[in-house]
């Protein structure tokens, strides 16, 4: 007995040290083949990034990350599939997940259900307040809100919306009405697209006849690429400027020509174009450690500064256990990113981040406006979690005009 009792205890040490080296699992669902492949791989690089980053540091608490990665391949059908897998088998400490809104949604309640902490490091419309999840990407009130005025007082206040048929682009509409009404101006038609739309010569008639000042888009995903391709194509790209809430992302100015994309202007919380120390940083090591030809934009930016706040709050509670990252999270942690400093919003769950505008330019983003500090006021407006920590909805924002 005593020989036993002494072997137990000898083995104590080494037991605690390989309790300690045990991987904390992160798991990145996003879309990495399908009409959203070209923007789900930059994210999925920048989830590789900040892990190996963080992992060349020591890790976390102690215990490196392992990545688990899932491809839905752009079918919501999969996401929810995976979704569970994550949550049940998998078991991770954090997902970082999701592109559309609709991916988002069809996920959310799993997440929740599961008890699995989740982030969501996409631009979206605003509106979702959900304590077990944090949401790092802009919302309108931090770029549709710069990006609307700027047309209006820069091409004339005559606009023409085109969107993806969802909530996003719905909702996103709204916005760019509301902005645009507010300044004086008004909408002289407004168009939907379900996401394998094509061809839109029946559209750019329409538009042509409505001799709008500007072009107003949110049109989402590979095929809506389309567009802009034809309007270049019907001799309408030196004749109406078109300003976007998504251009870009699907690695655009890469896959179109110079020609097609010259002077379009949108508004992000970030572009790889920032000369920052830290910008630079990002993109040289993306470049170094991912080579290829697509572009470092807000969706890779924000999914690799969602890595680093998820890992702050992880610090800050001296745990993984979700409920105490959460807490920790709540304590408002910031990381200096490659788009400038981040920081948690307790009430919300998003991030108070920069924001900017910028203008293609020669196969390039121009960045043209810098607007710190933005707060997601938007999302504020209906998400109190503070007050209603129980709280856990996706509000359609009321967008009054």
């Amino acid at each position: 007995m005593q020989t036993a009792a002494l072997a137990g205890t000898l083995s104590l040490p080494w037991l605690r040290r390989a309790a300690a080296a045990e991987p904390i699992k992160v798991g990145s669902l996003l879309d990495l083949t399908g009409p959203l492949g070209s923007s789900g791989q930059p994210m999925n690089y920048a989830i590789q990034l900040a892990i190996a980053d963080i992992n060349a540091k020591g890790g976390l608490l102690g215990r490196p990350l392992q990545l688990i990665s899932r491809d839905p391949q752009s079918n919501i059908q999969m996401y929810s599939q995976f979704a569970q897998q994550m949550a049940l088998q998998d078991k991770v400490a954090v997902v970082h997940a999701g592109i559309t809104s609709a991916s988002r949604e069809a996920i959310r309640p799993v997440f929740d259900r599961y008890k699995t902490l989740y982030f969501y490091n996409t631009l979206y419309e605003g509106g979702v307040c959900d304590r077990d999840c944090f949401c790092t990407g802009t919302t309108p009130a931090q770029t549709v809100e710069k990006l609307v005025p700027y047309a209006t007082k820069t091409f004339g206040k005559k606009a023409y919306i085109i969107a993806a048929d969802y909530n996003y682009g719905q909702i996103t509409a709204k916005w760019m009405k509301k902005y645009t009404v507010d300044g004086g101006g008004s909408i002289v038609g407004v168009e939907f697209f379900p996401l394998d739309v094509t061809n839109f010569a029946a559209t750019i008639t329409k538009i042509q006849e409505a001799r709008p000042d500007v072009v107003m888009s949110a049109l989402v995903g590979g095929n809506h690429v389309a567009f802009y391709r034809q309007w270049a194509a019907a001799g309408m790209k030196s004749r109406i400027p078109i300003i976007s809430t998504t251009f870009g992302l699907f690695n655009e100015l890469a896959t179109l020509s110079k020609e097609e994309t010259e002077g379009i202007v949108t508004a992000y919380g970030y572009y790889q174009e920032l000369t920052t120390p830290a910008s630079k940083s990002f993109v040289k090591a993306m470049r170094d450690r991912f080579p290829g030809n697509y572009y470092i934009g807000e969706l890779a930016a924000a999914t690799y500064e969602g890595v680093f706040l998820w890992a702050a709050g992880v610090e800050k509670a001296g745990s993984v256990d979700r409920m105490k990252t959460i807490e920790g999270l709540e304590t408002g942690v910031t990381f200096a990113g490659p788009s400038g400093e981040t920081k948690i919003d307790h009430a919300t769950h998003h991030v108070i981040r920069n924001a900017y505008l910028a203008k293609a330019v020669n196969g390039k983003w121009d960045v043209i406006g810098t607007y710190p500090n933005q707060a997601p006021a938007d999302t504020a407006a209906v998400c109190n979690l503070i007050k209603y920590p129980k709280t856990d909805k996706m509000f359609v924002i009321d967008v009054k005009t």
